[in-house]
């Protein structure tokens, strides 16, 4: 047994000296007082800026306001303005400690700014901890976070949630590289196609800030056309941002950006990355490594250090509104970032919104447009296939496919695929009557019948199935799709067609490409994959569905739909044809018939400014049980000018949606909700969210009935 072990459990008495020396410091060291974990009682505070003014994670509009706090002297170097924190929140005055106000419970936040002193009388609790030393919240991002949350009627916190992406500390651990000299300017390429395009280049590449409207040709050239744009403002030593609705179309800007400039001089911020690999990109950003971005909506409050330019592509897809408080959408995000930056902004897409229209009417931006020529010869060949045609086809129309349609398909499939777009997925989602039209109801809870497999039909809300339906009107037994679904077209076309592959890409199953290969490719709207060269020709279904939904912006949506797939297709001079099953007179067929959408655009603005709609007025929307929507409109203090349109009931949510999850702004299942609309003259919508957010801030902290659902610029209006 060694002599170590022979001394057993003598204790100090049969220890060394040097371990006797050990013991007696560390009992000198544990007789110190030390502070108490997340209350620093007893601690010394930071002998300079010894306040910090934190933002607390609390979404609630009644406390969006900074908050002080004692900064521990053992905290000072961490605590930084811009880093995250953790804050005791809650404790009330008589809970004082030694001059520290203790209790209340842990919060994260952000420390905004380090004061000399606090301009609050009372005593301050101490900062909890610094969860990261890394600064995450700059001076930039801070301002417009606040006027976002000003013009939106929403707090600042709820802002900060959708700007500042979740922590990961193995992110942060790992150092970004080296930032890359900035690279050449690039030549005009397919931006010599249009009017001025080679001068707006020009003008990013030299430092200038251009404002435009881009109306893109049709085909695949848009992508590589933004990627120069963004080369461009490299070129001058500044960054780029790039918002575009969906990941899909993150990764062909992303491809052609990486091949036009190489790797390492742009991220890309999209949800499929994770969130790790996500804030690793957005760290490198905001630390100033990478000076482009690329991504979906999130990407909007993307920390870009001396940005030039903010572009976004299709502002009018539905992904553009953000669905948490406040429910920013991108456009107008990138348009206070270009104000509040005073760079470079680009809208641009295949079709024209009515607010892209106003940019232009008010001088703000100029069009970068092709001439006419250049149009005709990208686009493809536009044929309509009208109500007096099916009528004069009855077999046709019990097939969905009318004679110019099928004839359109047999050629387009000898020289390769066919895109047809149907505005409804699943098989045959709702159901009438064949003789009169009406409505298919559910005789126990009038919901929508629906046929979810061949021949059964089962009501949408209650789930009961019915055998025996007969219409209440007119008494016949019959029934007719109103809206066929698309894998009920995949079946109906593979029957015509047995010799052809059927592919289908939708909500379940998005496809990104197809081949070159003769093949079917059924599509809802958004979800049309590329084709390899380009589609022989596109069916466009149910054009009537998609015109005649109760919605201010039905034709507008629906003529950027048919765009969007149209543009797929094949130029008419290489065969490309589009059919599109619609009324040929109304005005959103003949400005696809003409590939005119900035007309379009144009004439539904006048329209609008004639009948004081959006966005020529700014308007609300406030939802909500109609007991607690006129509580709130009797409380609230709004301009002079403004106009009150209702409330008027929304649509129930059926019983059988219970559980899932509903739009932002629909009422929970079963319940009965009104919504009153809140319109103000142009110049006076920073005075409505205002009066907006007092008031339901006010509702708020006095804790009064029922919640009150607030939207500032709603996209539907009905």
């Amino acid at each position: 047994m060694s002599s170590e072990n022979d001394r057993g459990d003598g204790g100090a008495e049969g220890a060394t000296p040097e371990q006797l020396a050990f013991i007696r410091e560390s009992v000198r060291k544990a007789g110190t007082p030390r502070a108490k974990p997340r209350t620093w009682r007893g601690a010394a505070l930071a002998e300079q800026l010894p306040v910090a003014r934190v933002l607390v994670d609390k979404g609630v509009l009644h406390l969006d306001r900074y908050f002080d706090y004692a900064v521990p002297e053992e905290l000072d170097a961490d605590a930084q303005p811009g880093v995250r924190v953790r804050v005791r929140f809650g404790a009330g005055r008589h809970r004082v400690r030694e001059g520290r106000r203790e209790g209340g419970g842990l919060i994260d936040g952000f420390l905004v700014e380090r004061l000399a002193e606090s301009d609050y009388s009372g005593p301050l609790a101490a900062l909890a901890q610094v969860v990261s030393p890394e600064p995450v919240l700059n001076e930039e991002l801070l301002g417009l976070a606040r006027s976002v949350a000003d013009r939106y009627a929403g707090s600042l916190a709820d802002v900060l949630q959708l700007a500042v992406p979740p922590r990961s500390a193995r992110a942060e651990q790992r150092p970004s590289p080296a930032p890359l000299p900035p690279p050449a300017p690039p030549d005009a390429g397919s931006w010599a196609r249009y009017e001025n395009g080679v001068a707006f280049l020009d003008a990013l590449a030299s430092g200038g800030a251009p404002r435009a409207v881009w109306n893109a040709l049709p085909g695949p050239g848009w992508s590589a056309e933004l990627a120069r744009a963004v080369a461009a403002t490299l070129a001058s030593g500044r960054g780029a941002l790039v918002v575009v609705p969906d990941g899909r179309t993150a990764s062909r800007v992303d491809a052609e950006l990486t091949a036009l400039l190489g790797e390492g001089r742009h991220a890309l911020l999209t949800a499929d990355a994770g969130p790790q690999k996500r804030y690793r990109e957005w760290l490198a950003v905001r630390r100033g490594s990478v000076r482009a971005v690329v991504g979906t909506r999130a990407a909007m409050f993307a920390p870009v250090q001396d940005l030039g330019l903010v572009a976004v592509w299709d502002d009018g897809d539905d992904s553009h509104s953000e669905q948490h408080a406040p429910q920013p959408h991108a456009r107008d995000v990138l348009l206070l970032r270009a104000a509040q930056d005073k760079c470079a902004f680009v809208l641009g897409g295949w079709s024209c919104t009515v607010e892209a229209a106003q940019l232009v009417e008010s001088g703000w931006a100029r069009p970068l447009v092709a001439v006419r020529e250049q149009v005709r010869a990208a686009a493809p060949l536009v044929r309509t296939v009208g109500d007096q045609d099916l009528a004069r086809d009855e077999a046709a129309r019990a097939a969905r496919l009318p004679t110019l349609a099928w004839q359109v398909v047999r050629d387009g499939l000898r020289h390769g695929p066919v895109l047809v777009q149907v505005p409804r997925r699943g098989y045959v989602p709702r159901m009438a009557c064949a003789q009169c039209r009406a409505p298919a109801r559910c005789r126990h809870c009038a919901g929508p019948l629906e046929a979810r497999d061949a021949g059964a039909l089962r009501c949408g809300w209650c789930a009961r199935e019915e055998d025996s339906w007969h219409c209440p009107q007119c008494g016949a037994f019959r029934l007719r799709a109103q809206v066929v679904g698309a894998r009920r077209t995949a079946e109906e076309l593979g029957r015509a067609f047995p010799a052809v592959p059927v592919r289908t890409s939708g909500r379940e199953h998005v496809l990104d490409t197809v081949p070159g290969a003769p093949a079917l490719v059924v599509s809802t709207p958004g979800a049309e994959p590329v084709a390899e060269g380009g589609y022989a020709a596109a069916l466009l279904l149910d054009g009537w569905a998609m015109l005649g939904r109760p919605d201010l912006r039905a034709g507008e949506d629906a003529l950027r739909r048919w765009i969007a797939a149209s543009a797929l297709v094949r130029p008419q001079g290489d065969g490309g044809t589009v059919v599109v099953v619609a009324e040929p007179t109304l005005r959103p067929v003949q400005a696809l018939v003409r590939w005119d959408p900035v007309g379009h655009a144009v004439r539904e603005l006048a329209e609008r400014a004639e009948l004081g709609f959006p966005p020529v007025s700014r308007m609300a929307a406030v939802s909500g049980p109609p007991s607690a929507v006129a509580e709130f409109l009797e409380m609230v203090e709004l301009p002079p000018e403004a106009e009150v349109l209702g409330p008027v009931p929304l649509p129930v949510t059926p019983p059988a949606a219970a559980g899932r999850s509903r739009r932002a702004g629909a009422p929970p299942a079963g319940e009965h909700w009104v919504r009153a609309l809140v319109r103000v003259p142009p110049g006076r919508g920073a005075a409505l969210a205002a009066a907006l957010k007092a008031a339901q801030a006010a509702r708020t902290a006095r804790g009064s009935g029922a919640a009150v659902w607030l939207r500032i610029d709603p996209p539907d209006i009905g």
